[in-house]
């Protein structure tokens, strides 16, 4: 059997009757390890307890939202995510992708689709490469263990603040991370009131990155969405 049935999967959903249904669907499929929620709290202890490969996430739950559940979970680690919501409104969609969710699913969905979207974000997932110990942005280059930037520039350190936002953009590289996420990486009370001190940060690290801070070429900014570290210099 493929190592992708054997991923340890978190469904979280306040409908009994959905977790019924697509628990039995996915052991059916083939997936052997599943842990179900109908809460954040419960989903939180669970993914605190269990070394877990993918949450599928509701939008709408009883003691909050799946958005704000990601942001917690994403803190903490890089886990993908899929929501499952009845709220099919552009707006919610491109919220979820926006903050970094690896796939949007609108309820109510064929089982055998569940499935497939499910496999999909696990292949990509199970196929990335082991983290490296350096990140290489052209002639730059990051090295996680001591903290610093060497480049043509020179070599600078790296503030713990530093260290998380830029670990937070190069374990999403390619993708845009929206200011929440980054704020809920860089300071575990959460994301409010950090927004400006975020600036203040992407500034310093485009400085010691960047051959040219006032044009980069790697941490571009997404108007209205967030940042995106490249995964090829921007031209």
């Amino acid at each position: 059997m493929s190592d992708i049935y054997k991923a340890r999967i978190l469904l979280v959903d306040d409908e009994a009757a959905l977790r019924r249904m697509a628990g039995e669907f996915l052991r059916e499929a083939g997936f052997q390890t599943l842990y179900f929620a109908e809460n954040c709290a419960q989903a939180m202890e669970i993914f605190e307890q269990e070394e877990l490969d993918c949450a599928l996430l509701d939008v709408m739950l009883p003691d909050g939202d799946g958005f704000e559940l990601m942001k917690r979970m994403r803190s903490r680690r890089d886990l993908p995510i899929i929501f499952l919501s009845a709220r099919d409104e552009d707006e919610a969609r491109l919220r979820g992708l926006g903050l970094g969710a690896d796939d949007y699913i609108t309820k109510p969905f064929l089982p055998k689709e569940l499935e497939l979207r499910l496999i999909m974000v696990l292949r990509r997932c199970m196929r990335a490469p082991l983290p490296s110990d350096e990140l290489v942005l052209g002639e730059v280059v990051v090295d996680w263990a001591s903290a610093t930037v060497r480049g043509p520039k020179g070599e600078f350190p790296l503030t713990a603040k530093e260290v998380l936002i830029l670990k937070k953009l190069s374990s999403e590289r390619g993708r845009i991370v929206s200011i929440d996420a980054l704020c809920c990486a860089a300071w575990e009370d959460g994301s409010f009131g950090y927004e400006n001190t975020l600036m203040v940060h992407i500034r310093r690290l485009r400085e010691k990155i960047e051959l040219d801070p006032s044009h980069p070429q790697w941490l571009i900014t997404v108007r209205g969405l967030g940042y995106k570290l490249q995964k090829e210099a921007r031209p």
